[in-house]
């Protein structure tokens, strides 16, 4: 793993490989750079690819408390300076929300590619507080997997065949490490407010809606080919 500095300091890690235009990826909630594995040979035909470890995760440093969203953004927008012009971004979930914001951070952003973020809609802001509670409990516990278990079920509404298969990855011992940052992100989530105006001079093409058919939230390990196949077609079309 290679690192890059934040602003704040903070060690942020990442996985390069492949070759081709730069293609930095930023995974979702509970997951590491490892959460690519499945699509990255694919994605590494074309791209160099930039795997990173958001903070508190991984290989990459955690930063001060308390926990502050608009860090990942910044970690984001360092890892895109330094590698320099022309990069491309594609952010899942979470790391959608921290891609988008990061555009706003640097200039050195090619095409961004926003995979389902959860960005908050007016009158559809609140997780079931019960189940935060629980995962927050569980963690108190010490039950770190059945905080993962519990978020995948209750909150991201995966069905029982995607989870088993998430729990057979090689990267599911990576994600029950990282189950003390979902509660925080749900958090920051709710304490998030998209304004459009704040986008309006943003010159940065972004991909339009595709639907990746039978897919849901997590096509990385369900469908990669897919998966690899609209990335690519919106990132090397002329």
């Amino acid at each position: 793993m290679e690192k890059v500095l934040s602003r704040d300091g903070t060690s942020i890690a990442y996985q390069r490989s492949g070759s081709g235009k730069p293609l930095v990826l930023v995974h979702g909630t509970s997951g590491t750079s490892q959460r690519w594995a499945p699509v990255l040979p694919l994605l590494e035909r074309h791209f160099t690819v930039y795997a990173m470890d958001r903070r508190g995760r991984g290989e990459s440093g955690d930063g001060a408390s308390p926990y502050s969203a608009q860090r990942e953004f910044e970690d984001v927008a360092a890892l895109v300076d330094a590698i320099g012009p022309g990069v491309n971004l594609f952010g899942h979930s979470y790391g959608a929300v921290c891609a988008l914001e990061a555009s706003l951070l640097t200039d050195r952003i090619d095409r961004l590619i926003l995979y389902e973020p959860p960005i908050p809609l007016a009158g559809a802001r609140g997780e079931d507080d019960g189940v935060l509670k629980k995962m927050e409990d569980l963690l108190a516990a010490g039950k770190r997997e059945a905080v993962l278990d519990t978020f995948m079920r209750k909150m991201v509404r995966m069905s029982p065949a995607d989870i088993k298969l998430s729990k057979s990855m090689a990267a599911w011992p990576a994600r029950v490490a990282a189950a003390h940052t979902i509660p925080r992100e749900i958090l920051a989530l709710r304490e998030y407010s998209f304004d459009p105006v704040r986008f309006r001079a943003a010159s940065v093409p972004t991909s339009k809606t595709v639907v990746l058919p039978g897919e849901r939230h997590v096509a990385m390990e369900t469908a990669p080919e897919l998966l690899a196949e609209a990335v690519s077609a919106f990132l090397l079309s002329p």
